[in-house]
């Protein structure tokens, strides 16, 4: 890769968790419409692996998860595999991360130089699935229905006091940003873990919304679902729990009030962009891990390809570089890694598997395929997408393929694989890419494994990997081996006339 050039821009990378793209059309987001308004907004982004953890992996590292053997929320996230982290600021950003990215294993910065917030996920291998026993659940730590039939209004929750403290420090690293004296570019992300469920809101975000605005479920519960499908409401408890259509009106209320609640912090960060001490030219990046189903077929939260679960907003605002526009042409998380090399002005890396997205900001389609991979619980073996054009094509070994127009059928309600004239193609185009045979005994070894020095790890004495955010209080604030005044004027925004 080539050295930083003089001039590099700074680079803010924000995520949300859990926001489905469809439902910024929804939510009332005064930072997200300016921030799209003044940047290019892709209407066609997907999640590579539609759960949190390996949609990160894949997002960053831009290579897919089957091959860094990063499948589910519990697999390891290798530390020699590179990321956008370490590009980076081997090219010389200073690079910082602020709130959740789902690292599992002991390497919790993965290239970045700083984390400031511990994240709100565990970082072992507890989370494991089986895929040896579809019908279990994880009660300890999986979803329930208790998100949804416990929907509505709380001051606080063990979410919203992350948010509040991902926020609080993002804010604050921006103001260092601007009052420090390190020459070098930055780099910095900001990850928060709204509107993911609990769907639980404040009533201030909650009152923006009434209840006959909430937009029901479009697609109702199949009477014959999919197997994953099937497996999926199972692995839930979604068979054996009653939900009532409060229940799912109050949940989407919240996940919009939450969706407003981030918003809110978002806004923040924009605004002190607008700051001349940080300057208008950074760029700003706004994206999510996946969506989120909020009930429709009768599924909630993840796991699957349909439109609600895995399409995720995408926006980019690069000031003088490009100017605002939309792009209908499909992408995907993978692309984020070597957009985010273009911008920095570095030679794409040859082992990402995605693209830069900077060619598409005219606005030309460009007639691209995204590929995912499901490897997490509730599937049985890997469940494969294909998208091309305006074909979404979901195939495994365990289940019926499933392939839908979206141009006529937005909605998947008419599965086509049995009669479309090219189905045999794409079923050959993924015989081509994966071998999927081996892929499924990967994924079990090491499921068997994890679970393996999991039980070791928790039997004696237990040191945990989660990360430990340092802070040196001997150079916060004043102290008596520094000077008053340079400490008051240092720290002040704008700075002494």
């Amino acid at each position: 890769m080539t050295a930083v050039a003089p001039g590099q821009p700074n680079i803010l990378l924000v995520m949300v968790d859990q926001l489905a793209d469809r439902w910024l059309d929804h939510a009332i987001t005064p930072a997200l419409d300016r921030l799209a308004a003044e940047g290019v907004r892709f209407r066609a982004t997907y999640s590579n692996s539609p759960l949190c953890a390996p949609a990160r992996f894949a997002m960053m590292s831009g290579r897919p998860i089957s091959e860094i053997g990063a499948y589910d929320n519990a697999a390891e996230f290798p530390a020699a595999v590179p990321t956008f982290a370490h590009h980076l600021r081997a090219a010389g950003y200073q690079t910082s991360l602020i709130g959740k990215m789902h690292f599992v294993g002991p390497d919790q910065l993965h290239g970045f130089e700083e984390r400031l917030t511990t994240d709100i996920y565990p970082a072992d291998f507890g989370w494991t699935p089986d895929w040896t026993n579809p019908d279990g659940r994880f009660d300890r730590w999986f979803h329930n229905m208790d998100s949804v039939t416990g929907a509505g209004i709380a001051e606080a929750s063990n979410q919203l006091d992350y948010d509040d403290d991902v926020g609080f420090r993002a804010v604050r690293k921006l103001r260092d940003l601007a009052r420090t004296d390190d020459p070098r570019p930055w780099f910095v992300t900001v990850s928060f873990t709204h509107p993911h469920d609990p769907y639980v809101a404040r009533r201030q975000y909650w009152d923006l919304y009434q209840d006959e605005a909430i937009p029901g479920p479009t697609v109702a519960r199949p009477t014959d679902p999919d197997p994953h499908s099937q497996r999926l409401i199972r692995l839930m408890a979604a068979d054996t729990t009653e939900v009532t259509a409060d229940q799912i009106r109050d949940a989407r209320h919240a996940y919009l009030a939450n969706t407003s609640y981030v918003d809110g912090l978002v806004g923040q960060l924009l605004d002190l962009l607008d700051r001349p001490e940080l300057g208008r030219d950074t760029v700003v990046i706004f994206t999510a891990d996946h969506g989120d189903m909020l009930g429709e077929r009768g599924l909630w939260y993840k796991m699957n390809f349909f439109e609600p679960a895995s399409r995720v907003p995408l926006i980019i605002r690069a000031p003088g570089r490009f100017g605002p526009g939309t792009v209908d042409t499909v992408t995907s998380l993978l692309d984020i890694a070597p957009t985010l090399l273009d911008l920095a002005g570095l030679e794409p890396e040859e082992t990402m598997a995605g693209a830069s997205l900077v060619p598409l900001t005219d606005g030309l389609d460009r007639g691209r395929t995204v590929y995912g991979e499901y490897l997490g619980e509730g599937a049985v073996a890997p469940i494969l997408m294909v998208r091309r054009g305006e074909l979404k094509y979901i195939w495994s070994e365990s289940d019926p393929p499933q392939l839908y127009d979206l141009a006529t059928d937005p909605d998947e309600l008419t599965n086509i694989a049995g009669s479309y004239p090219l189905t045999p193609d794409l079923e050959a185009e993924v015989a081509r890419r994966w071998d999927v045979e081996r892929l499924r005994a990967e994924v079990l070894a090491s499921q068997r494994a994890r679970a393996t020095v999991d039980r070791a790890l928790r039997r004696g004495r237990y040191h945990p990997w989660d990360h430990q955010p340092l802070t040196d209080a001997s150079t916060q604030y004043m102290r008596n081996h520094l000077d008053l005044n340079v400490v008051e004027a240092g720290r002040r925004l704008p700075g002494p006339r």
